[in-house]
């Protein structure tokens, strides 16, 4: 049986930065981009084993996990931006200290001297590929 889906969920991750932060800050990106989002569009559904015990919230959606650099995760959310597509990103203002010191450092830092961890994008399947498609898989 074959589904297809209409929209596309992909992250872009900076494959130059250590995998336990990259890690971290795709958790980040997805806890708010995925409370925006909300569970009907992420078709979130409560898979359940043979012995009856719930594992609740997972989406029956794909979710491809690409790689590229930081620039261009940059280039990526500006095309994302002028297509209107929804994005959530993480950058490495967001890193060392509290949230407050975090907030305070990125409002201070010019957009293009960030540096992208990377880039949750959902939108149209077409589109999102057509954005996405000269980047490698994470692995």
């Amino acid at each position: 049986m074959t589904i297809s889906f209409k929209h596309k969920l992909v992250a872009v991750m900076n494959e130059k930065i250590e995998p336990g932060i990259l890690m971290n800050a795709l958790a980040h990106i997805c806890i708010g981009f995925g409370a925006h989002l909300g569970a009907e569009s992420l078709r979130l559904s409560n898979y359940q084993d043979a012995d009856g015990n719930s594992h609740p919230n997972i989406s029956e959606r794909p979710f491809i996990i690409l790689k590229t650099n930081s620039n261009k995760i940059r280039t990526l959310r500006q095309a994302a931006a002028e297509a209107g597509i929804e994005f959530s990103d993480f950058t490495d203002t967001m890193t060392i200290g509290t949230y407050v010191e975090q907030l305070e450092r990125t409002k201070q830092t010019k957009e293009e001297s960030l540096v992208y961890y990377g880039i949750v994008l959902f939108g149209e399947w077409d589109v999102i590929t057509q954005l996405t498609k000269k980047f490698s898989l994470l692995k």
